[in-house]
């Protein structure tokens, strides 16, 4: 780890909120969804598709936990009406996950029976350790009465990830798989910059060769070069996997995708929420905290 990184994840919890915002705002569309549907009809004119996420977790009431479903029914709302090429991401947190599963669980059924009525597809977002079980619960639960409607993701920085991504695929889920960016203790978790990228080639195999589709998340180009040649040795058509990216990451790499002719959805989260989002992206990958400092001084030096 480079003075860099160790120095943006131990000032993290002190530095001003505007200079957090000022760094990561390239990664978030803006706070209101008319921002989102704006960066989701840029995105594509540059050939790219989109995951619409309202940005917030961990809800302490029942009725933070409903006003959050009422902004996925307007976004649902605005799929529909713009005609976008876009799905939705949501948070088991957000919905009620820590008040009570039932009513996550309900939560999470009434987005997608509107959802399925527009046969936009939901994606259940995977959070920390302790709540992957219930997650996987209610995913599949989900997809039980919703068949195709919905999926699930994967972190490869769990130890557990392989034996989950075995079972998935026998059930043919769609599944988002990425490295993951919570810290999680050793025991559970691999810590290792390259066991992690490791795991994630072999349960990106488990999930391909067992009939899963499968969202590679990832910036990571050794992984994108790893995951295109498992997809030629494979010989996968193009409509059983599909490449992810977050928004302001890399757009060189997303162009390099999806001229190579590869499906390419961007994760485009929007909301007043931003501050926790930022923060989790800043402390898993300080360096892109980099362009945003050197952008904020020198804005400072002209003035």
């Amino acid at each position: 780890m480079s003075l860099f990184d160790t120095l943006v994840r131990t000032t993290l919890p002190v530095t001003p909120r505007f200079v957090v915002h000022f760094v990561a705002r390239r990664y978030v569309a803006g706070s209101r969804l008319e921002d989102a549907v704006a960066t989701v009809t840029r995105l594509a004119q540059e050939g790219c598709c989109a995951t619409i996420d309202v940005l917030g977790e961990s809800v302490t009431s029942r009725e933070l936990a409903q006003t959050a479903v009422n902004a996925y029914f307007e976004v649902l709302e605005a799929i529909r009406a713009h005609g976008l090429d876009a799905n939705i991401s949501l948070k088991p947190t957000q919905m009620g996950l820590a008040i009570a599963e039932e009513l996550c669980l309900a939560n999470i059924a009434a987005i997608l029976e509107r959802a399925a009525a527009q046969r936009t597809f939901v994606r259940i977002d995977m959070e920390d350790s302790p709540t992957t079980d219930a997650t996987l619960r209610i995913y599949r639960q989900l997809i039980a009465r919703y068949p195709g409607g919905t999926g699930v993701v994967l972190q490869a920085r769990l130890r557990r990830t392989l034996a989950d991504a075995a079972a998935l695929a026998a059930e043919k889920a769609n599944v988002r798989l990425c490295k993951g960016i919570y810290l999680e203790p050793r025991r559970i978790a691999y810590c290792e910059r390259d066991i992690i990228r490791s795991n994630f080639v072999h349960v990106l195999r488990t999930l391909l060769t067992g009939g899963a589709y499968v969202g590679i998340a990832t910036h990571d180009e050794w992984l994108v070069c790893e995951s295109l040649a498992l997809i030629h040795e494979l010989g996968l058509p193009p409509d059983r996997y599909e490449f992810q990216m977050l928004l302001g990451v890399d757009p060189e790499l997303r162009r390099i995708i999806t001229d190579g002719g590869h499906r390419l959805r961007v994760y485009v989260p929007f909301g007043t929420h931003w501050y926790p989002y930022s923060v989790r992206r800043l402390r898993e990958n300080p360096t892109i905290a980099r362009a945003g400092l050197e952008a904020l001084l020198r804005g400072r030096l002209d003035s």
